[in-house]
């Protein structure tokens, strides 16, 4: 059995330059790679705010989910990734708002820095859409 491939895009010109999507739907399998909480205009949300830019993260996430044809409800596993370990307990609390009842699996991690030093955390999500029928 073979399936389509979708590419989900959220406007953000750097997908065409360094050749990514914000998500790829294949079949029921949604994988959504790192989100930086990056606003409308391009621009870092909540520069020094750990918890800002947590929740900026997950709404992209929640609208890449949606524009794929599925919810947070289809979330099977999350990774969160912070520029500072000590950070993790601020992105944990507005992780859990969003995925209290749901409970997918969860890796917390750091590291060095991301491209851009004005970010604190990216988030990516895997998902397996409910119910599919291909």
């Amino acid at each position: 059995m073979r399936f389509d491939r979708e590419l989900i895009s959220n406007g953000n010109p750097m997908e065409a330059i360094v050749g990514f999507s914000r998500a790829v739907r294949v079949g029921p399998f949604i994988s959504i790679g790192g989100t930086a909480p990056v606003g409308l205009d391009g621009k870092t949300v909540g520069v020094g705010d750990v918890a800002v830019q947590t929740r900026q993260c997950l709404e992209i996430i929640k609208a890449a989910l949606e524009q794929a044809g599925s919810s947070l409800s289809d979330v099977v596993r999350t990774r969160v990734i912070l520029t500072d370990i000590e950070n993790w307990r601020s992105a944990i609390d507005v992780r859990k708002e969003y995925f209290k009842d749901i409970r997918p699996v969860d890796t917390i991690m750091a590291i060095k820095r991301f491209v851009n030093p004005e970010w604190l955390v990216e988030i990516e999500a895997d998902a397996i859409v409910a119910g599919w029928q291909g």
